[in-house]
């Protein structure tokens, strides 16, 4: 630890919130306070406002945490949402450079960024920039993403608790549709991997399940960005399952796309909004839902008949930062912002934090804490594996292996 450079650090939340984003905020500075704080190599830890914005803008927007109680920590830690802002903003090399003097101005020697793989490009991008000024300061990107992306990880913080979320409402929504049938449809989000979606199918409580939609326990089916969407298939699909039982649930990815890799979202949708990114909308928009409810309806209609009832729900932000956490995911975000801060007092030069599954066993699930390099994670995606998925419209027992140790215990329902 003596090679080590004596200055400050900063920690910066970016992209999406989650559940539990402050988990790993608060790791880091506990880790902080317990390495390289205690060791004189730190003397403040300061928080970015609104991720980068916070040091990039002129005078900066920081706040002290070097003194935190643990108490604060603890109760922040608990909290959903980005404690410190977030933001949207993908730096270029311009944007970078001036991140780097905003840490230059405040003798800023360790670079923390929770974020998803822009935020990993960031921290490259601003190491690579520090290295070529011969300005020592050493970055690490600590994980987090409800869309599950990020290479090099076998799953990543806040995608745990959101997976609960989608299972529970499912459960829930399952019930509603048996009381009084038709068609629902729900929205999740998963612009590029299907994760968060299929998590609907642990709220069928079993691991495998049959080929025909109408034997299988709700939701019946599901629609994944890695399955091209046909949509004649897709009201097929309905179809069966309605006439079969008179109801029908299921679970739809706000990304789903054409064999051509065509987002449908976009083509079903009336107007063209469209973000910071130029991206078309879809998760602050419930036009994916009634496009295909629309769909439906039309393909469903007897001619001179009554039309099928069909409802949509567009889950959005709310599954975001439901308070109600996954406990793996909560131990995991704080883990990794403990190992960020652990592999800083180490003497790594930078890293990406990674999670890696060591037991897949759901009475005795453990995971280990890694280090990838910056460029390995970096503007990457992962998307779900083939044998995650079963057919067009339903998922595996082998992704239901997997996402159920992460999601916890689920309630059990009675019937008559």
């Amino acid at each position: 630890m003596s090679n080590l450079p004596t200055g400050n650090a900063v920690i910066g939340q970016s992209g999406g919130p989650t559940a539990v984003i402050n988990q790993s905020l608060a790791g880091v500075i506990e880790g902080l306070q317990k390495g390289l704080v205690a060791s004189g190599k730190v003397q403040r830890i300061y928080g970015m406002r609104h991720g980068v914005r916070g040091i990039a803008k002129n005078g900066g927007d920081l706040v002290d945490l070097t003194k935190l109680p643990a108490e604060q920590i603890e109760l922040i830690a608990q909290t959903p949402s980005a404690a410190l802002g977030s933001t949207r903003d993908k730096p270029d090399d311009a944007y970078c450079a001036q991140i780097l003097q905003g840490c230059r101005e405040n003798d800023i020697r360790y670079f923390f960024y929770i974020g998803g793989n822009d935020s990993a490009d960031t921290c490259r991008i601003v190491s690579e920039k520090a290295a070529e000024a011969g300005y020592e300061m050493h970055c690490f990107h600590v994980p987090k993403t409800i869309d599950n992306d990020l290479k090099e990880n076998d799953h990543t913080p806040g995608f745990a608790s959101a997976a609960r979320f989608v299972t529970l409402a499912h459960m829930g929504d399952a019930l509603d549709n048996a009381s009084l049938g038709g068609i629902k449809i729900n929205v999740i989000m998963g612009r590029n991997a299907g994760f968060l979606t299929a998590a609907a199918s642990l709220a069928r409580g079993v691991r495998d399940t049959d080929k025909d939609a109408a034997k299988r326990p709700a939701p019946h089916l599901i629609y994944v960005p890695e399955v091209p969407f046909v949509m004649d298939e897709f009201l097929s699909d309905v179809e069966a399952v309605y006439a079969a039982l008179g109801r029908c649930q299921i679970a739809v990815s706000e990304g789903i796309r054409d064999a051509a890799g065509n987002e449908i979202g976009p083509q079903l949708m009336r107007s063209g909004e469209v973000d910071a990114h130029g991206n078309v909308q879809l998760s602050g928009s419930g036009a994916l839902g009634d496009g295909l409810a629309d769909a439906v309806k039309k393909g469903l209609t007897p001619a001179g008949g009554k039309p099928p009832r069909v409802r949509a729900d567009t889950f959005g932000y709310l599954q975001r930062c439901w308070p109600a956490t996954s406990a793996v995911d909560a131990m995991e975000a704080r883990g990794v912002g403990r190992h960020a801060a652990a592999l800083a007092a180490e003497g790594s030069g930078g890293a990406s934090v990674t999670i890696v599954r060591t037991s897949n066993a759901i009475d005795s699930y453990r995971s280990a804490f890694g280090r990838a390099e910056l460029s390995a994670v970096a503007r990457h995606a992962r998307h779900m594996p083939e044998d995650f998925t079963d057919g067009r419209n339903n998922i595996s027992g082998a992704f239901y292996d997997y996402c159920l140790p992460l999601v916890g215990d689920l309630p059990a329902f009675g019937k008559l």
